[in-house]
């Protein structure tokens, strides 16, 4: 189990690019070629980061869209941690 909870990737959006460059949801939509409604989501936590969302975050703000779709993966395996044992899962014998 990982040590720590990895942050929202709407969070680092918003914390790392949105606050510092003063940038709204609406204008960072506009940025992003996308609805505000599917910014406010992301930012908000409810809804995470496409492989489509990544490229467009990688273009409009310079990181890779591997490091997006990485830290959604981290966010999201997170996420489950908590149900691990209750997926009813059994080990195959190798």
């Amino acid at each position: 189990m990982r040590m720590f909870n990895p942050p929202h990737p709407g969070e680092i959006l918003s914390e790392l690019w949105l606050d510092p460059l003063g940038l709204s949801i609406t204008q960072a939509a506009m940025h992003l070629n996308v609805a505000r409604k599917t910014v406010s989501e992301l930012v908000n936590g409810k809804t995470g980061v496409s492989p489509e969302m990544a490229v467009r975050l990688e273009l409009a703000f310079g990181k890779s869209a591997e490091s997006w779709l990485a830290a959604q993966a981290a966010y999201d395996l997170w996420q489950l941690e908590t149900k691990r044992e209750s997926l009813g899962v059994h080990a195959v014998a190798a």
